[in-house]
């Protein structure tokens, strides 16, 4: 036929120059992906790497031990096998596209380098046979699976005729290549079965691309009516992992480490890890092999995190560009190590590991800018789950400077409830500051209500990174009276002063403790008490009233004919010389107030509060 004549002197001079340029074999190849999809390609085209048999010498295929190849994959994955071929004419190789009219290289998997065509040089009958394929991977250990890829170079048309044959899985169809115009294609058999016929028609066709699982012996037979082509690849599956952060993390030091690994060997093939302050997704860790074997996805904390990854929740999802792929996918499965299992080939599957903290609760302290109200002022921050305390810390420090303010953070349950308070510490009377409190959350995204006052409590959800702190502010130079009122039994009409009981008839002493816990004196005979009585006690004459000095020092005094008052008012006097009253019994029923007035200037604090007591004793109706 013309066309076929036409290829046929088309190629003399490049068989010559074959024959040249490999006059001393090489031995070692490598392998092509195509630069782009083309018009007719499958979506997958980028998981076939077409071998490269630049390195075919035609001799040395022929010889009775045929010619050993080993291709070196980019995955690191090496596959050695022997070519024999048995022709009458030289078969060379050749570029691709192997000419004008044919379909791969011109409408599907563009732009292939190197020399992946095995080309007739002549019309006839030439078989190729590959034996001893093996697949060493990477990662070392054994393979579990590959694939072969047998496709149509050139155009079977006009009586021509394209066999693979193979020792593997059946064929399957992985493409039908178009033709450069019209829409006709040789016709086939074979699919489903270990040989696929292409039988050639007239006109311009397209082509046809078939793959077989794991052969380990493969054989082409090419029927040339002008000439006749065949090329080969290892189909690869692609895997890529990164991570991404809900809302914030836990700390701002911690980082992912994200792998790929070998799940026999445990060698990692690929990785990667967050960084800065952003949330992901990151880089992703890929993986594109010919080998298919057991991978398992992991993930750690990276060099320099302050937490583990206890503190997060840590989900994986993946997803599959390979549509119609069997593989089985994670979703949402709660995991920071899953063994993924071997991939099929074609699959373009990318996974990501979410990373969600679990709540986190910090509570810490700020003064205000004139600092303590007494130097040595401390102040103890507890974060309180119910009756459980979870957190907490003790201040120290003088002046304006907080050492220790903060609790640690703590890792808590979502759903449940936490209280912020503070307690004073030592001498500090929380009564000489206001406080406030302003919470923060680094999840921005967080749909958690905070609390606004000392005091308030929070339900965290997963996610929330919450600090809340507690700013006091000293109320100052002033003065600020604390009263506290206590009793004790002292005898009751049965037991007398054994064990005595509260009942009718029981004498009881109530003691008033009064404290200064501000800076400032009172002003002289200023200190007022005005108690109203329970209508379950009396007093009188037996009140006889006992005044204690505390430490430090009140510094007033109390004379009890003078500074001891009553009053039967049905409404409390405001003033001590409103107390008229003069008890005419030991217990006067008809005493409703009890007012004290010690004299003299009351001291004012230093930091510990100065005092006094005084207690009345009154019996029990």
């Amino acid at each position: 036929m013309v066309r076929g004549i036409c290829r046929i002197w088309g190629w003399a001079l490049a068989v010559l120059l074959a024959l040249m340029a490999f006059a001393t074999p090489a031995q070692a190849a490598n392998c092509y992906v195509a630069t782009s999809q083309g018009t007719t390609g499958p979506t997958d085209w980028n998981s076939y790497c077409w071998l490269d048999f630049t390195a075919y010498n035609d001799t040395t295929a022929r010889s009775a031990g045929g010619q050993a190849f080993t291709f070196t994959l980019a995955d690191g994955t090496t596959v050695t096998m022997t070519m024999k071929v048995t022709t009458p004419a030289a078969l060379i190789a050749s570029t691709s596209p192997s000419w004008t009219g044919g379909a791969v290289g011109n409408t599907a998997f563009l732009g292939i380098g190197g020399r992946p065509i095995l080309y007739q040089s002549a019309a006839g009958t030439t078989t190729v046979t590959f034996s001893n394929i093996t697949l060493t991977p990477p990662s070392g250990g054994s393979v579990t699976a590959y694939m072969m890829v047998a496709g149509d170079a050139e155009s079977t048309n006009d009586g021509e005729s394209l066999q693979f044959q193979t020792n593997g899985a059946a064929w399957q169809l992985l493409d039908t290549v178009g033709p450069i115009s019209g829409s006709t294609y040789p016709t086939t058999t074979g699919v489903g079965t270990t040989t696929f016929t292409e039988t050639g028609v007239a006109g311009t066709v397209g082509a046809y691309i078939v793959g077989s699982s794991t052969p380990t012996t493969l054989t082409t037979t090419m029927v040339g009516g002008g000439l006749q082509g065949s090329m080969f690849a290892i189909r690869f599956a692609s895997i890529s992992l990164t991570n991404k952060i809900t809302g914030a993390r836990a700390n701002a030091a911690d980082q992912f480490k994200f792998d790929v690994a070998a799940t026999g060997s445990g060698t990692v093939l690929s990785t990667g890890s967050s960084s800065g302050t952003g949330l992901g997704p990151f880089a992703a860790a890929s993986l594109s092999t010919a080998a298919s074997f057991p991978l398992t996805l992991q993930q750690s904390m990276a060099t320099g995190s302050v937490d583990t990854l206890s503190h997060y929740q840590a989900s994986l999802t993946c997803t599959n560009g390979s549509t119609g792929s069997t593989t089985v996918l994670p979703s949402n499965v709660l995991t920071s190590s899953y063994n993924f299992g071997a991939l099929k080939f074609g699959d373009q599957i990318a996974c990501t590991f979410t990373d969600t903290p679990f709540p986190h609760l910090t509570l810490q302290k700020a003064l205000a800018a004139a600092g303590r109200q007494f130097a040595t002022d401390q102040f103890t921050m507890k974060i309180d789950q119910g009756a459980t305390n979870v957190a907490t810390t003790t201040t120290t420090g003088t002046g304006t400077t907080v050492t220790s303010g903060a609790t640690p953070q703590v890792q808590v349950s979502a759903a449940t409830a936490y209280k912020f308070s503070e307690a004073a510490s030592g001498t500090t009377v929380l009564g000489q500051y206001t406080a406030t409190m302003a919470c923060t959350n680094a999840n921005a995204s967080s749909g958690t209500t905070l609390p606004t006052l000392p005091g308030g409590s929070i339900t965290p959800q997963i996610g929330d990174v919450v600090t809340c702190t507690i700013t006091n502010t000293a109320k100052g130079a002033n003065a600020s009276l604390t009263i506290a009122k206590t009793s004790a039994l002292v005898s009751d009409p049965v037991n007398g002063a054994t064990n005595p009981l509260a009942i009718p008839g029981a004498i009881v002493r109530y003691t008033f403790t009064v404290t200064n816990t501000g800076p400032t004196v009172v002003d002289s005979n200023s200190v007022l008490l005005i108690d109203t009585l329970p209508s379950a006690i009396t007093i009188g004459t037996a009140a006889t009233p006992v005044f204690t000095q505390g430490t430090p020092t009140s510094a007033l005094t109390f004379t009890a004919s003078t500074d001891l008052k009553y009053s039967n008012s049905s409404t409390k006097p405001t003033t001590f010389a409103g107390c008229t009253y003069t008890p005419v019994a030991t217990y006067d029923p008809a005493v409703k107030f009890v007012c004290l007035n010690p004299k003299g200037t009351m001291a004012g604090s230093t930091g510990t509060p100065p005092g006094f007591t005084i207690s009345l004793q009154t019996k029990l109706n």
